[in-house]
């Protein structure tokens, strides 16, 4: 796409994705025209499921979570990386030509692009099975502005929304160079069609499409994100009473990111890969995650050294596994899997300090295959910490520390008190819960940036290598640091003079 701007493609010619295997690159004068494939309810259901395994692309879901989790302190690289993920996990190598915020931003567009066409040929006084199809793709494109506009666009709570954002295109836009929308614009977007998805939406389909509580349990988290508390807990509450949803307990939570992702009572929303789409050792899992493998000398669910089944050089960063394991009957420590020889924990030596590698299981194991996993993006758990943290913030103290207490007997760990917090703030016990709950769901940096507080890495990570000397493990990430988001991608700069870029 080096000499393409995307949103100018786009819009001038559409993008409507009929299968899975599409090609974008289809010149416009051999594409099936809008009349021919969005002229019956069959095939605007058809171009919906293409837009939903859009999502699969690995430019959206897996350069998508590289931008979202690695620059957190849940994870430490361990190694540079010819790719751009050091750039990604590191904040001061980023480029304007980073592949994966120009992976995220190209692909973004283009479901966009393909919700739009759908959303603009159905009226709202269709028969509820066509508004359905409208309500999934108002979600899409709500779903894919919200996650485009935090990494590109600063917190809502710094400067109110005032700071640049994303353009935005929806089915009526006709500028082929549209500038960039403000934070909160972008926002107000964003609820405006997450709100008339849920009320277009009125069949309750499995968690690998969206539904009403889908779109209630998007908005939960943009309200939470905006500080907007009330209107926060307002959809978490209606996620939580829908009766739809039913937190994981014992075995089942344990296993939580093995099972058949529909079957799944707690996931609200996922990415679906099947058997079929498994990206082997090009997946999320594969950098996370090294098995012994069917060589004879172990089975796959055992840990083992580099390049067995996968690359491994991601892991639980030393802070994480230590603050999750001053419990060490939390059930949450059955998603890290220390590699150990004989007992002892080894580390990968690429660095100075060397880096104990935990291994993550969140991205591995689906239905037995080593690699291959569903990615979460909204689950109940989350419901209930966000009302946690809205409570908190609006005083209600006791209210968040009975969510908090919800999640934390699930985890077969002590409840909390407010005596017993002693000088610990209430939002403090519930961001800190957040964060052994949600680790490598991509949620944890924008925890903290919209709460105002810094990054914190003090463990060893290729974030070393930005020292002098470079043991000195310790990286300090202010809210307010240029990188704590993403540059405009350097393609779309050259080409739409109304793109601003990033400081």
């Amino acid at each position: 796409m080096k000499n393409i701007n995307y949103i100018k493609l786009l819009i001038a010619f559409g993008s409507l994705v009929i299968l899975a295997g599409a090609c974008k690159k289809e010149l416009p004068s051999t594409s099936i025209s809008d009349s021919e494939a969005l002229s019956s309810p069959a095939s605007l259901a058809t171009a919906t499921l293409g837009n939903y395994a859009e999502l699969v692309n690995n430019n959206y879901t897996k350069s998508g979570h590289f931008l979202m989790e690695y620059p957190s302190d849940d994870v430490a690289q361990s190694q540079p990386s010819s790719n751009n993920l050091s750039a990604c996990y590191r904040y001061v190598t980023q480029i304007p030509t980073g592949t994966h915020a120009t992976n995220f931003w190209v692909q973004g567009y283009h479901i966009i692009a393909a919700a739009n066409k759908i959303i603009a040929v159905i009226p709202d006084n269709s028969n509820s099975t066509l508004l359905q199809l409208k309500g999934e793709n108002l979600y899409l494109r709500a779903m894919v502005e919200f996650n485009l506009v935090r990494m590109f666009g600063r917190p809502f709570t710094q400067g109110n929304g005032s700071n640049p954002g994303i353009p935005l295109i929806s089915e009526t836009t006709t500028n082929i160079t549209p500038a960039r929308s403000t934070v909160a614009q972008v926002y107000t977007s964003i609820i405006a069609d997450l709100v008339k998805a849920a009320s277009l939406m009125t069949t309750a389909k499995t968690n690998i499409y969206a539904s009403k509580e889908v779109a209630e349990a998007l908005l939960s988290r943009v309200y939470l994100y905006m500080n907007d508390n009330t209107d926060a807990i307002t959809y978490a509450n209606l996620v939580i009473n829908s009766g739809r949803y039913t937190l994981l307990q014992g075995s089942a939570y344990s296993n939580y990111f093995s099972g058949v992702p529909e079957n799944n009572t707690e996931t609200i929303f996922c990415v679906k890969y099947t058997t079929t789409q498994d990206q082997g050792i090009a997946s999320i899992g594969s950098l996370y995650y090294s098995g012994l493998g069917p060589d004879g000398k172990g089975a796959i669910t055992t840990p083992g050294g580099q390049g067995n089944t996968g690359y491994a050089e991601i892991y639980a960063s030393l802070t994480y596994y230590q603050d999750l394991s001053q419990n060490p009957t939390d059930l949450r420590l059955n998603f890290i899997a220390p590699y150990t020889i004989s007992g002892v924990l080894q580390y990968n030596k690429a660095l100075t300090p060397a880096t104990p590698m935990y291994y993550i299981t969140k991205y591995s194991f689906q239905q037995g295959v080593v690699t291959l996993s569903s990615p979460v993006y909204i689950r109940l758990a989350e419901m209930y910490l966000n009302r946690a943290e809205a409570n908190a913030k609006l005083g209600n103290s006791q209210a968040a520390i009975d969510d908090i207490n919800i999640i934390r007997t699930r985890a077969t760990i002590p409840t909390l008190t407010q005596a017993g917090l002693g000088a610990t703030s209430v939002l403090s016990a519930v961001l800190e819960e957040r964060r052994l709950e949600l680790a490598f769901e991509g949620q944890r940096m924008y925890d903290l940036y919209r709460n105002n507080l810094p990054m914190v890495r003090n463990y060893p990570g290729t974030q070393s290598l930005d020292n002098t000397p470079t043991t000195n493990v310790m990286q300090t990430v202010l809210p307010t640091a240029a990188r704590v988001i993403n540059y405009i991608p350097q393609t779309e700069l050259a080409l739409n003079p109304n793109l601003t870029q990033n400081p």
